[in-house]
């Protein structure tokens, strides 16, 4: 299946916009979340493609919300792709144990962004 609606989730208004621009103009449809909380509900209702999860954020972290989202039957069908700052190799692990299906570090590199993306397509 082709990814084309992308989920975005992230509480820093650049770094989403930033993400936004980029996805845009590379053909894909995305939708905003700023908190986890906001992410559960928009993946259920939206039914994207692919989340984008940012971790560092305010209430429920990045990684809660992608295990919830890996372990709700209405959500575990949608892939994860982990976009943090945190950069260590156990974030990474852990990341991936919560069901993330790749991470990437922040500041994102366009191109393995977008390369990950379509190996997940």
């Amino acid at each position: 299946m082709a990814i084309q609606n992308i989920l975005v989730v992230d509480d820093s208004p650049t770094e989403r916009q930033f993400l936004s621009d980029m996805l845009i103009k590379n053909g894909y449809k995305v939708s905003t979340a700023d908190s986890a909380e906001d992410a559960l509900a928009k993946a259920k209702q939206l039914n994207p493609d692919l989340v984008l999860m940012d971790i560092v954020m305010p209430g429920q972290n990045g990684f809660q919300a992608t295990r919830a989202l890996t372990r709700d039957d209405a959500t575990k069908h949608i892939p994860v792709i982990i976009c943090s700052s945190k950069g260590q190799e156990t974030d990474k692990v852990w990341g991936l144990r919560q069901g993330a299906k790749d991470y990437i570090v922040k500041p994102i590199n366009q191109a393995d962004l977008l390369a990950k993306i379509s190996a997940l397509g």
